[in-house]
């Protein structure tokens, strides 16, 4: 069976990617900071008969990462795919963004990506799916410090795909635009989304270009 593990899988893109690979021969482990969205997104792939477990952690603190991803390399051995989703945004004029925001941006967007990809490179099969956003390609209006953060996992990214082009390791950078999610619930600065895609539109995007390419551009 293959193992599939996703980052903020209990809302928007993560939950819809798990629902979206999710399989009866693919077993779906997802990683979340709130367990009672976690529990219902499993407890939906279980009604279908598929197979989906979920941990708790912030990938945000390194003690976490390390913890949980000890426990689920020693039960489950091989993951085929990491699929790093879990992001969080905070936008504005530059000048007033606070410590807090900013820390929040560079914890989970590039730490958490790095944290989670280095605890379990060495158990990875298959491939590892960074979902950026078309923030990693080119700055926008008061998205500075979230701009910066994709920025640099688009680096990382690219990085690791020269590190690892001799291994069967693959890494994908996906570049989307803005979807209709919690991520904008206490936000304004989208003003009309009902122009944006949905998760499961982005969802079944990903997956049907996901085919060891390099990037993936929605």
């Amino acid at each position: 069976m293959n193992n599939i593990l996703i980052t903020g899988a209990g809302s928007g893109l993560g939950a819809e990617l798990a629902r979206i690979y999710s399989s009866k021969s693919t077993r779906i482990i997802l990683i979340g900071r709130t367990l009672s969205k976690l529990q219902t997104v499993v407890q939906e792939l279980e009604q279908k008969g598929n197979e989906a477990v979920t941990y708790v952690c912030d990938i945000s603190d390194y003690e976490s990462v390390e913890n949980v991803s000890k426990i689920i390399r020693k039960e489950y051995k091989t993951i085929d795919t990491l699929i790093n989703c879990a992001g969080i945004g905070h936008f504005g004029p530059f000048p007033d963004l606070g410590l807090q925001e900013i820390d929040q941006m560079i914890n989970i967007n590039l730490k958490g990506t790095i944290f989670m990809t280095q605890a379990f490179i060495n158990a990875i099969s298959n491939r590892v799916i960074n979902i950026i956003s078309t923030a990693g390609l080119k700055g926008k209006l008061n998205e500075s410090v979230y701009v910066a953060s994709k920025f640099a996992v688009r680096g990382l990214t690219e990085s690791l795909q020269k590190e690892y082009e001799e291994s069967e390791l693959t890494f994908t950078a996906v570049y989307m635009g803005g979807m209709d999610t919690p991520f904008w619930s206490n936000s304004n600065h989208i003003k009309d989304k009902n122009r944006l895609k949905t998760p499961k539109e982005v969802a079944e995007l990903i997956k049907s270009m996901d085919d060891g390419r390099n990037e993936i551009l929605i």
